[in-house]
């Protein structure tokens, strides 16, 4: 919506006015360009009219230069005006190498460069708006004689600069392009809590609308003659506009899919209001190659039965035009009701479905491996039992995290003044004991991690809560925790599940990506089970027990002598017959990896299943040496909709061109991924040659790995739908969601799509606009 007024503000003006070009009312986004100027006085500089600043990029001042009062509303004004892009202008030529090449400007890079290009007709050169108004926020010494800032870019025979200046996600380019994402973007509401004349904060919509009027003079004079009854200003007006912008979104995603096939991942999470919310993403191949997981939106769920969200699912599939049929994949978490083997969602669509195979979320299933091993560890559980004492001990009062920081921060000025710690850009940053989440075990290597290094200032804190807590319970769990964790029992089980919960958090990470194909992902996690399994050797004990001595004597905590006779805490008299290496080695860390092991085996039980072994000969690792004819024969055989009998004919002839062709294109040889096979087919378009390969690639893409994707869908949800706006409508908060989520895609959508939707939904809106 704030994308279609500030594109229509622009009118007025000549240049083009680019999306999102508006920032929130925060000055914390808010810098200074470099650009040449005189040199700065201690006097506070004047006010400017806003109406008369410099439209030339070579004509303006720095933007230190200004008040600083006034910063922030000179940035929106060139913001609203847009980049300096005259067209109808006879742009000069200049010698350019020693061959002296006549080279000028080429207005059609206005097109290629929408929000950002400017040209200078004083010094005919080009510049960067979005890096003049932002980039001093950004601290680096490698950005101060940036071409496109300072001196202004006319090397009119690279043309690759332009590329090179927008550089990667992280560049300065993009990071001051981040400060003008428009308020929808942000999940910002529009409606504020009192929208009368005489308030003081409208809500975003109409403020933004307010501070338009009082800069454009086009936009003033037609609210001026509209009449009463279209201002366009309403809360329906407000919907309506969102409306359009998500089903823009939605269709640019049914485009993409087509009459193709895609899977389906389903979540169920309550939202702020108590509301059941039914999450639904799409996983699909677009025509590049590459995978994407796009959110379609979330439906409110009256019921948790798989009959109900099955029916939920079936009218959400209607109103987008899409087919039960197109599904080949599913994905879930291990509740009964989704993936049930008889009566679940993921039964009652196979029903109707064959070919819609069910994966139990990756990332669930690796939660519910660490999980297992608290449960049925005695002594591991223990130790997270106390760890998570701890937390409520040294967390309970804002005094105490504060005294933990402080004693953290003088423990970290002892170490760099005594040269024990390195300083640096990004090093020693603020820590905290940050308390573990609830349905991610994976999270506690954080809170291990954070233990490990703050484990002194955790000491004093717990020193101090002893002796002068006023709550005497406190003080008693305060001498227990002491008592517990300056033991070598504590210090070896904190790095004993450090050093696993460390391998276990990078699978995690790697599992939730978006474009993990499923293959690879099996593949990772045989290489943690490897990884694991290596653990059990003697470098990995004596690295461990390293780690544990260490730790230790830096913190005076009694060593113990590992030829020792064990003896238990809980029957110290009792003779146990091993030594402190057996109990320690054997029968908590082995025991500990053996169940790992077990449980790895057994949660991830489709390793060996007949579909996923077959998939894996689709893998180009290793110069393609998992190819096999018969195995992706097989595969073609598990979705009868996909290889009909004429199909299974042709696909045999057409695996022994496709791999002898592949293995003699050295573009080929250094693949790893089928994600990489996929998009590099399409990019050499060897997909039209060997079509039906590629459809083999595109299932075997698109069977889903994790539910992480949905997830992120409902964090998005806490943002959209607060305490503070719990009453937001079912459609609207859907349409919403849209928008937050799926950013790239919005950011395609021009206004003038979105003003012929608007006319569309209704026939007379907009008509008598002037």
């Amino acid at each position: 919506m704030e994308k279609y007024l500030i594109k229509k503000s622009a009118n007025a003006n000549t240049t083009t006015q680019p999306q999102g070009a508006i920032t929130s009312n925060n000055s914390s986004g808010s810098s200074n360009a470099s650009r040449p100027a005189a040199k700065h006085n201690s006097a506070v500089p004047e006010l400017v009219d806003l109406n008369k600043l410099p439209r030339d990029p070579a004509k303006r001042k720095r933007m230190a230069d200004y008040h600083p009062n006034q910063c922030d509303e000179i940035r929106r004004k060139y913001l609203i005006w847009g980049p300096n892009q005259p067209r109808k202008l006879e742009f000069p030529y200049r010698e350019i190498g020693k061959k002296k090449k006549k080279r000028r400007f080429n207005p059609d890079w206005y097109d290629d460069y929408t929000y950002w290009l400017e040209y200078s007709e004083k010094e005919h050169k080009a510049y960067c708006l979005r890096c003049y108004l932002f980039r001093d926020n950004i601290k680096d010494s490698h950005h101060g004689h940036d071409a496109f800032i300072v001196e202004g870019f006319n090397c009119w025979n690279k043309t690759e600069r332009f590329v090179t200046h927008v550089g990667d996600r992280n560049s300065f380019h993009n990071r001051a392009l981040k400060d003008c994402e428009d308020l929808l973007k942000q999940g910002q509401p529009f409606r504020g809590h009192d929208e009368s004349k005489d308030s003081e904060n409208k809500g975003n919509y109409l403020e933004l609308m307010d501070y338009t009027i009082k800069q454009n003079d086009v936009v003033a004079k037609s609210f001026k003659n509209a009449s009463n009854n279209n201002q366009m200003l309403s809360p329906k007006i407000q919907r309506d506009i969102t409306e359009c912008f998500a089903k823009e979104v939605l269709g640019h995603v049914m485009k993409e899919i087509g009459n193709g096939v895609f899977s389906l991942l389903v979540d169920e999470c309550r939202d702020v209001s108590d509301k059941e919310q039914m999450a639904v993403v799409l996983r699909y191949l677009d025509k590049c190659g590459v995978v994407q997981e796009k959110f379609v939106g979330v439906v409110h769920v009256e019921e948790t039965t798989a009959s109900y969200l099955k029916s939920c699912i079936d009218l959400l599939f209607s109103q987008l035009g899409l087919n039960l049929e197109q599904v080949r994949g599913q994905d879930y978490d291990g509740a009964s009701n989704m993936s049930g083997e008889f009566n679940g969602l993921q039964a009652k669509i196979m029903n109707e479905n064959k070919s819609a195979y069910y994966v139990h979320c990756f990332a669930h299933k690796l939660n519910l491996v660490v999980v297992a091993i608290a449960k049925k560890i005695f002594e591991v559980g223990y130790f997270f039992d106390m760890v998570s004492v701890l937390l409520n001990v040294v967390g309970a009062s804002c005094k105490r995290k504060d005294q933990l920081r402080e004693h953290h921060q003088e423990e970290v000025r002892k170490a760099i003044g005594c040269g024990e710690i390195a300083t640096g850009t990004g090093l020693n940053q603020e820590l905290s004991l940050q308390r573990p989440g609830d349905t991610r075990w994976n999270s506690q290597y954080k809170t291990l991690l954070g233990l490990s290094k703050m484990f002194s200032s955790v000491v004093k804190v717990l020193e101090y809560v002893e002796k002068d807590g006023t709550d005497t319970g406190k003080r008693r769990q305060a001498r227990g925790l002491l008592k517990y964790f300056q033991t070598f029992d504590s210090a070896f089980f904190l790095h004993m599940m450090m050093m696993i919960l460390a391998l276990t958090n990078g699978l995690s990470k790697t599992l939730q990506r978006k474009n993990k194909d499923i293959v690879n992902a099996i593949s990772d996690v045989e290489s943690t089970k490897r990884e694991l399994e290596k653990l059990r050797t003697n470098e990995g004990w004596d690295s461990l027990m390293k780690k544990v001595c260490c730790f230790c004597e830096k913190h005076d905590i009694p060593v113990l002598d590992m030829e020792d006779a064990y003896v238990n805490p809980k029957k110290p008299r009792q003779k146990t017959g091993i030594s402190n290496e057996h109990y320690y080695r054997v029968d908590s860390f082995f025991a500990v990896l053996d169940l790992l092991g077990e449980e790895f085996n057994d949660r991830f039980n489709e390793v060996n299943s007949e579909l996923l072994l077959c998939m894996s000969a689709l893998s180009p690792s290793d110069l393609f040496c998992h190819f096999d004819k018969e195995k992706l024969l097989k595969l073609a055989k598990f979705y009868p909709d996909d290889f009909n009998h004429k199909d299974m004919v042709t696909l045999e002839h057409e695996l022994g061109l496709y791999i002898d062709n592949i293995l003699h294109d050295t573009r080929f040889s250094s693949l790893d991924r089928i994600s990489d096979l996929a998009k590099l087919m399409v990019d050499s378009r060897k997909n039209l040659s060997y079509p039906l390969v590629y459809r083999l690639l595109k299932l075997a893409l698109t069977l889903p790995v994790a539910t992480a994707t949905v997830e992120r869908c409902f964090s998005a949800m806490k943002i959209v739908k607060n305490a503070l706006r719990n009453k937001i409508g079912d459609d609207y908060l859907s349409h919403s969601l849209i928008c937050f989520v799926e950013k790239e895609l919005l950011d395609t959508i021009t206004n003038e799509v979105i003003v012929d939707c608007f006319h569309k939904m209704k026939d007379c809106r907009g008509r008598n606009e002037t």
